[in-house]
């Protein structure tokens, strides 16, 4: 088994073929699992992301790692008002916060040596037939597979294969930054922020912000926009003019707001947000399948990307040790992974509008509302 990509998908694959007695091997363009900055916390479900590491056998492992109070969601307006406000209550978590660069060591540990080739750039990749393909390296290697999974994220060289759909740009863009030591350095940030995350969002603009491990909050300062918008705002080399045009671009929010633009330490990092047309497939292809964002990548507004790439591996990793050939496993995954990953793209594609939506945050505090009501009729005592 051949899998490009050594994310949080498939690692977890190759976790759970390993347990299965399936060998595979990962390449993966980090140098190593440390290589760099992994990106801000998650939020795993326990019937998607928890389930998948259970199946990987890294549940207890993940539960030392994960923060229960990081579910917390605080919802506000511009002016700082608080329109709906989850606290976490104390006990088990319903979906504990875990920071990705934990995650993903914990999984790269959790593997024998050499299943994983560091430093391997695919350059291309080459249909054979017969289900074989052949993947170039960027040292000129040559690699065979006989079964091969593109986790290759967002963009993909394996998708080629499969589809000619690319991401297309989502009309919102991010410009992440970064404050440390926020409980005993920026105190009025922490208590703004709470244990979980906090969001702010007006029409066409929005400030998220989540508590991550080590005292740290990652900002995300969110606007709609053209594609290049926030490359062109950045500035590495002047990062105080770059959160000076931030501040003014977020004239109107409220100064607890404001300030969290003021203060942030960076790297300030430009991020333009893109996602797969929703409910994309294709023909089954003998030999090859994707999981993670290579299959679906949308934006971060369900908070489904993470859950859905390692539900993608478990259910992946299943199929090929439960089926007697191959392409039976393909097409039993695949039937089930398009289904699910339309509905939480059609989400995301939603929940993106209703952030920057004229009456922003309402349509999502009505959503949060209409969830904890459903939440709180399903484990009422019966009558």
């Amino acid at each position: 088994m051949t899998i490009v990509g050594g994310g949080l998908g498939g690692l977890t694959l190759a976790r759970i073929l390993h347990l299965r007695g399936i060998p595979s091997t990962v390449y993966e363009l980090d140098a190593s699992s440390g290589a760099r900055d992994a990106g801000g916390t998650l939020g795993l479900n326990e019937d998607s992301g928890q389930r998948a590491l259970a199946d990987a056998g890294l549940f207890e492992e993940f539960r030392s790692i994960s923060r229960d109070a990081g579910e917390t969601t605080r919802l506000v307006d511009r002016f700082g008002t608080v329109h709906f406000d989850l606290a976490y209550e104390g006990g088990a978590g319903v979906r504990p916060e875990v920071n990705r660069g934990d995650l993903r060591r914990l999984l790269v540990e959790s593997l024998p040596e050499g299943v994983i080739r560091w430093n391997a750039r695919v350059t291309s990749v080459t249909r054979l037939g017969g289900g074989r393909t052949e993947l170039t390296m960027g040292n000129g290697e040559i690699v065979e597979a006989e079964v091969l999974v593109g986790a290759d994220g967002s963009r993909s060289k394996v998708r080629s294969l499969l589809t000619d759909a690319v991401p297309l740009y989502s009309g919102v863009s991010f410009v992440e930054d970064l404050l440390s030591d926020v409980d005993a350095t920026h105190r009025e940030a922490a208590k703004l922020v709470g244990p979980g995350s906090m969001y702010a969002f007006a029409e066409g603009h929005g400030i998220i912000a989540q508590r991550n491990g080590g005292g740290m909050i990652r900002m995300y300062f969110a606007v709609q926009s053209d594609e290049n918008w926030a490359r062109r705002l950045v500035d590495p080399t002047d990062p105080g003019g770059t959160r000076q045009r931030l501040l003014e671009i977020f004239h109107d929010f409220a100064p607890g707001l404001r300030a969290l633009i003021g203060k942030g330490e960076g790297p300030l990092v430009p991020r333009p947000i893109y996602a797969l047309p929703v409910g994309l497939r294709w023909a089954r292809t003998a030999g090859v399948t994707l999981l993670g964002d290579a299959a679906h990548v949308m934006s971060p507004f369900a908070g489904q990307g993470a859950n859905l790439a390692l539900l993608d591996a478990a259910e992946l990793g299943a199929a090929l040790a439960e089926h007697s050939d191959v392409e039976s496993a393909l097409t039993a995954y695949e039937t089930a992974m398009f289904s699910r990953a339309e509905a939480a793209g059609r989400a995301s594609a939603d929940n993106l509008v209703a952030s920057f939506a004229p009456d922003a945050p309402q349509q999502l505090v009505d959503q949060a509302r209409t969830w904890m009501q459903r939440k709180a009729e399903a484990t009422a005592p019966p009558t």
